[in-house]
C-alpha cells in the first residue's frame, strides 16, 4: 500500500519495518575491525602485567612462558604493602591534591570575581608560569629547599606543588561562567567573601574540581624525578621511586614485584578516572581546553 501527503499526489515512502537492521557497509566492517584489533592490542599488555603479578618469579622466567598462572601467590602484593613506600604515595597525592583543589579555587576566584589591582598582571604571570618547562624550575626549586632544610621531608614533597598555575587558570575560566548578580545578592546579604566563595561558589564547581583533581593525582602519583631527589632515604620514598629501586637488583630483576608494582601505580588511576570521568569530561568542556 502506497501513501501519499495530503492535498498531493507524491508518495510517501512506507516507515522502516520494526527490528530491521541496517545493513553493514565494507567501510564500516574496516573501521570495527580496526578498533578491535587496537583495543587488544593496548589491553594484552595490561592483562599480561596483572597475571604475571600474581605469578613466581619461577613461572614467570620459565620458556615456553605460561598465560594463566599454575600456582598464584600475593607474595609480591604483600611485599609493597609490608613497606611504606605505598603509604608514603597516597599521603604525598592526597595531600597535593587538597592543596591544589583549595588555594587554586582560591586564586581563581580572585582572579575572576573580584577587582583588585595589578589583576591583570598577576594572571599573566601565571599564563606564562604555565608555559615555562619543569626541567627549567628543578635546580632553583631543590635550591629553595635546600636552604629551607626540607629536604628528605614529606613537606619537601608537597609543598613546592600544592599550586599550580594550570589549577588557577582552570578554575578561572570556569568561574568567569559564575553570573555576578548571583554573588552580589550574597554581598547585599551581607555575607562576606570567604563565605560566598565557601557556600555558593565552590558548590558549583564540581567538574572543574574533579578534573582538577584527577590531573593533580595523576601528576603527583606517577611524578619520579622530584621524589627521586628530594627524598633521599628509604622511608620516604614515593611508589615510582621505589619501583625502580627495589625490583632491580644488582645481578637480576624481580618480576613479579615489579609487575605487582606496576598494578599498584595503575590501579588507582584508573579506578579514579572511572568514577569521576563524567565531571573530568564537564570540566575540559566548560573550561574551553582542548
Amino acid at each position: 500500500m502506497t501513501l501519499t501527503a495530503p492535498g498531493t499526489a507524491t508518495p510517501l515512502a512506507p516507515p522502516p519495518r520494526r527490528g530491521s537492521r541496517e545493513r553493514p557497509t565494507p567501510g564500516r566492517t574496516l573501521t570495527t575491525t580496526v578498533l578491535v584489533v587496537g583495543v587488544i592490542v593496548w589491553i594484552v599488555p595490561f592483562v599480561w602485567m596483572l597475571l604475571g603479578s600474581v605469578k613466581t618469579q619461577r613461572e614467570i622466567l620459565q620458556r615456553p612462558p605460561t598465560w594463566w598462572p599454575q600456582e598464584l601467590t600475593g607474595d609480591n602484593f604483600a611485599a609493597w604493602f609490608g613497606r611504606l613506600d605505598f603509604g608514603n604515595s597516597v599521603l604525598v597525592a592526597v595531600l597535593t591534591v587538597a592543596g591544589n583543589l583549595v588555594f587554586c579555587s582560591m586564586v581563581g576566584y580572585a582572579l575572576a570575581k573580584m577587582d583588585f589591582p595589578g589583576k591583570r598582571a598577576l594572571f599573566v604571570v601565571v599564563m606564562v608560569t604555565l608555559m615555562v618547562p619543569g626541567v627549567v624550575t628543578f635546580v632553583p626549586l631543590f635550591v629553595m629547599v635546600s636552604s629551607l632544610g626540607l629536604v628528605d621531608s614529606y613537606a619537601a614533597l608537597i609543598l613546592p606543588f600544592v599550586t599550580t598555575p594550570l589549577g588557577v587558570f582552570l578554575m578561572r575560566q570556569f568561574m568567569l561562567g559564575i553570573p555576578d548578580p548571583l554573588l552580589e545578592a550574597a554581598r547585599i546579604d551581607g555575607a562576606g567573601e570567604l563565605r560566598i566563595f565557601a557556600r555558593i561558589v565552590m558548590p558549583l564547581c564540581g567538574p572543574p574540581l574533579a578534573t582538577l583533581g584527577i590531573l593533580t593525582f595523576l601528576a603527583s602519583w606517577n611524578n619520579f624525578l622530584w621524589p627521586l631527589v628530594a627524598a633521599q632515604t628509604q622511608d620516604k620514598y614515593t611508589l615510582p621511586v621505589a619501583l625502580s629501586l627495589y625490583s632491580t637488583g644488582q645481578n637480576a630483576t624481580d618480576y613479579g614485584l615489579l609487575l605487582a608494582g606496576s598494578v599498584l601505580v595503575i590501579a588507582p588511576i584508573i579506578a579514579l578516572f572511572v568514577f569521576l570521568q563524567r565531571y573530568f569530561i564537564q570540566g575540559i568542556a566548560s573550561t574551553g581546553l582542548k
